[in-house]
């Protein structure tokens, strides 16, 4: 039995373990239920068994665990070896996700606790075959570890599923009208609104990251190691102006006409105090006081509004 699989079965097998009654014998672990219910065959390995042996050897040991305590040293044996008799169809099951980025061998693992929970559900008096029965619970199994830890931003499982409709819907008319579909041509063939088809598309952006130090998918753009980051915005110097140019508006309002005029000349048309006192026929000095009588009177107020 594989390493793996052996640390997976125990992590899943109830615990048995319970001390002997005080002036008890100790009980003898029976012997194992492999060599008496198929002696023909060698169950060292058993995956090693042929497809066709596996199955029938399967529908007696799905019989014989019906009769079996759970927790007993016989049904955990029978238990683990049909695990082992079954880890092909975990392994064919995985095969259909080879090209996913996460190692096959976590594949398999994964598949394999659905294998166990298949085998522990299976009821032969339902007429179906193990392997039917089995692989829709191993398969999704795969899946919903896919689905919990692939996604780099966690979204609804609605909009999930939603984002692999869109992505085959997208292929298909892609090819039929050699072009990429609009939201409403992908709308008008899965039969949903706009909005859901662009809240999906969106959604999908969740789906994969890339670091902001990472180059340009463009050549053009990457060839002198353009990043993400370099472009980046940021914010305007300006923006804090205009807050405060509105905040300075009602006050401004509350100054004398001569008072205005003078902070107009100052600082919208950039003339000096000296320029100021000229066309106003009164001294520099006289400016400079006004001036600064008027940026006191708005500073303060404008503190006392904060």
């Amino acid at each position: 039995m594989h390493a793996s699989t052996q640390a997976m079965l125990q992590r899943s097998a109830p615990n048995t373990s319970q001390a002997p009654a005080r002036g008890a014998a100790p009980a003898s672990a029976p012997a194992p239920a492999g060599p008496a219910l198929f002696p023909d065959f060698d169950l060292s390995d058993p995956t090693t068994v042929s497809p066709t042996d596996a199955r029938a050897m399967s529908k007696v040991m799905f019989a014989r665990l019906a009769t079996l305590d759970e927790g007993t040293h016989e049904y955990q044996y029978v238990r683990n070896t049909l695990v082992e008799l079954n880890l092909a169809l975990v392994k064919f099951a995985a095969a259909r996700f080879r090209t996913r980025s996460e190692p096959m061998e976590d594949i398999v693992q994964v598949g394999t606790i659905g294998l166990i929970k298949a085998i522990d559900r299976f009821d032969l008096d339902h007429e179906v075959e193990f392997p039917t029965f089995a692989m829709p619970t191993i398969v999704g199994e795969i899946k919903r570890f896919f689905r919990d830890t692939s996604w780099a931003v966690h979204v609804p499982r609605r909009l999930q599923e939603l984002r692999l409709r869109l992505a085959r819907a997208t292929d298909e008319l892609s090819q039929a009208m050699d072009r990429a579909p609009t939201p409403a041509e992908l709308a008008a063939h899965l039969e949903l609104t706009e909005d859901e088809v662009r809240e999906g598309l969106v959604a999908a952006n969740g789906y994969s990251v890339s670091s902001i130090d990472a180059g340009l998918a463009s050549a053009e753009d990457s060839a002198d190691g353009t990043s993400f980051a370099e472009r980046l915005g940021e914010p305007d110097p300006g923006l804090e102006g205009i807050e405060n140019l509105e905040s300075l508006k009602p006050l401004i309002a509350q100054l004398s006409d001569r008072e205005r005029l003078i902070l107009s000349l100052r600082f919208v048309s950039d003339m000096t105090q000296s320029q100021i006192g000229e066309q106003l026929g009164i001294s520099q000095m006289h400016v400079s006081r006004l001036l600064s009588r008027a940026l006191g009177r708005l500073r303060s107020r404008l503190l006392v509004d904060e």
